[in-house]
């Protein structure tokens, strides 16, 4: 091992808010890639709150990432759709609508997906 890396989402290299004040997006770079933690308020739907930003129909990002807190509903553009929360892992493919459900902000961390999420 050749040296202990740390950075802290508190100081981030990057912030990226929402449209509406609906959350924000934080990176950290890596050496392999950034890893972003975003929060998602209550009321965050990403057609309403991303999807102005990108100008995608869907968002085309690709996540591994890890639900902290709070819960999230994802449907995929093919009509699968999926609920997640506290704990859970998950690999989302380009392609998907995705709102927070209930009136907790639900806290994801992504190593994937989030390079480009919600860049203006």
């Amino acid at each position: 091992m050749s040296g202990i890396f740390q950075r802290n989402f508190d100081d981030p290299e990057e912030v990226r808010p929402f449209e509406e004040g609906k959350g924000e997006l934080r990176l950290v770079n890596l050496d392999g890639g950034p890893v972003g933690r975003a929060v998602f308020e209550p009321g965050w739907h990403w057609s309403e709150h991303v999807k102005p930003i990108v100008k995608t129909d869907s968002c085309q990002s690709a996540h591994t990432a890890y639900v902290v807190s709070g819960r999230m509903k994802i449907v995929m553009d093919d009509g699968r759709e999926v609920e997640i929360g506290p704990g859970d892992f998950t690999v989302i493919p380009p392609g998907h609508d995705a709102w927070t459900v209930g009136e907790e902000p639900c806290v994801v961390v992504d190593w994937q997906g989030f390079a480009d999420y919600a860049k203006r």
